[in-house]
């Protein structure tokens, strides 16, 4: 059979980067940790520490609430807005105040009416239709300027031009600046003194140009606040990714940490209990001997397992000190290959060179041996032996290399643990420092099983 060889992958990302150009939250946004004894930089700005006024917070207050009646009643806002500007211009019309104005007092009053309407009513679909609404003033605006009337209803027309550059490509200005400068020119010539030329194509272009930079400063302003608010839901959804993610590794990383303990140590003591039933009546003492290892094994287990479960708690006594007991090392290595010597299974191992591993790697290393021993003990069968060779290297490369004499039993065989986290737990400890982990039988004539765990040299920071 195959053996079944595993490699880390060339460094191929968890999760897919977020599709925006702010993928990472700035260095002013993560938190830091200074030191107690550095002072605090007072160039740091604290603005966002400092409390809102009142009178700001209920004005932003009102103003969201104003926002989302407007967004979910627009037309209720559109009918009043326009409304006031139909009765503005009737109320010019009716009590004779154009005539202030006008070119042409004898102006049909019919021909008022029709001007008033047809300046004022098309605001209703501003915000729509911003370009129609502009075209459809247009022909009364011509008329007004034509006939002399100068109805200051007019001016409406810089209402239409604020919501194209508020909400249409900004070439749009082109264009309806030159529609709304036509009357004026059409009038002045028609109508006005001499001198008068600059004076009100250069008044009505003034407004124009005010009128499309406020446009433009508030549909700046709306952008930058809908980018802002986009960049904050994606960074939101990817702290819930981050965090989720974090929660998925932490589960596997409990969940093997509890295989390693829980299925190597009840291995352990299956194989002393069978022992102890079988000398109970042959020795005595053999089988006192077995139950002290069970009861020392066991309460080993339990100790582990408690200083791994507690990391889980979140009650009142999860804010106490944790005990500090390490991780296993490889100076640990002699125990556990006692242990399993007590359960039944003769261990012989060979140690070339000195040992001189970071933590992590000897934790590595550690739990891919009582891995490999715990299987052969589950899975080899009786009379059968396991030899450990263990190669230090230079800079943190080790080789470790666990082989048995078993012969498969069972019907799955070890090819298929039955709990399926062993060899997926040795490939994951191993692809941590970039290391290759080969597990298969091994080859014909010999039987039994084979291992074999290398990690490379650490590479330089």
């Amino acid at each position: 059979m195959t053996p079944d060889v595993f490699r880390p992958t060339d460094g191929s990302p968890t999760m897919g980067p977020v599709a925006n150009d702010d993928r990472k939250t700035p260095a002013t946004e993560r938190p830091t940790e200074q030191p107690a004894d550095r002072p605090v930089d007072q160039s740091v700005d604290r603005s966002a520490d400092r409390p809102v006024e009142p009178l700001a917070q209920y004005v932003q207050h009102l103003n969201q609430r104003v926002r989302a009646f407007d967004r979910r009643h627009p037309l209720l806002w559109d009918l009043h807005f326009t409304g006031f500007w139909v009765t503005a211009a009737l109320i010019d019309y009716a009590g004779g105040g154009w005539r202030n104005v006008t070119h042409n007092p004898d102006t049909p009053g019919v021909l008022l009416l029709s001007l008033s309407l047809g300046l004022s009513v098309p605001l209703l679909w501003r915000r729509t239709h911003p370009a129609a609404v502009l075209l459809a003033m247009a022909p009364f605006a011509f008329v007004n300027a034509w006939t002399g009337t100068a109805l200051q209803a007019a001016l409406l027309q810089l209402v239409a031009v604020y919501h194209i550059a508020l909400r249409l490509p900004l070439r749009n200005l082109w264009w309806a600046t030159a529609l709304v400068l036509a009357p004026v020119a059409v009038s002045t010539a028609r109508h006005g003194e001499e001198g008068s030329w600059s004076q009100q194509i250069g008044s009505q272009l003034t407004s124009l140009v005010v009128v499309a930079l406020i446009g433009i400063t508030v549909r700046t302003r709306q952008n930058h606040t809908e980018a802002l608010e986009d960049r904050a839901r994606r960074l939101e959804i990817e702290r819930d990714q981050q965090a989720q993610l974090a929660t998925a590794a932490e589960r596997a990383r409990i969940a093997r940490e509890m295989h390693d303990i829980i299925g190597h140590n009840l291995s352990v003591i299956t194989g002393l209990a069978d022992g102890g039933k079988y000398a109970a009546t042959r020795s005595p003492e053999r089988a006192a001997q077995a139950l002290d290892a069970i009861g020392t094994t066991s309460r080993q287990a339990l100790g582990e397992l408690r200083r791994l479960l507690d990391v889980l708690r979140d009650d009142e006594t999860a804010h106490r000190p944790a005990e500090l007991t390490p991780q296993p090392t490889l100076t640990d290595l002699e125990q556990l290959i006692d242990g399993v010597r007590a359960a039944g299974l003769p261990v012989h191992s060979t140690v070339e060179g000195r040992a001189d591993l970071p933590a992590g790697r000897q934790l590595t290393v550690y739990r891919v041996i009582q891995e490999a021993l715990t299987n052969t003990l589950k899975h080899a069968g009786p009379n059968t032996t396991a030899e450990i060779t263990l190669v230090h290297g230079g800079r943190g490369s080790v080789t470790a290399t666990i082989t048995d004499t078993g012969t498969i039993t069972g019907t799955t065989g070890k090819e298929t643990p039955a709990d399926g986290r062993g060899l997926p737990g040795m490939r994951e400890r191993t692809a941590l420092y970039g290391g290759t982990l080969k597990a298969g039988p091994r080859p014909h004539p010999e039987q039994g099983w084979r291992v074999h765990l290398h990690l490379p040299e650490e590479t330089p920071q």
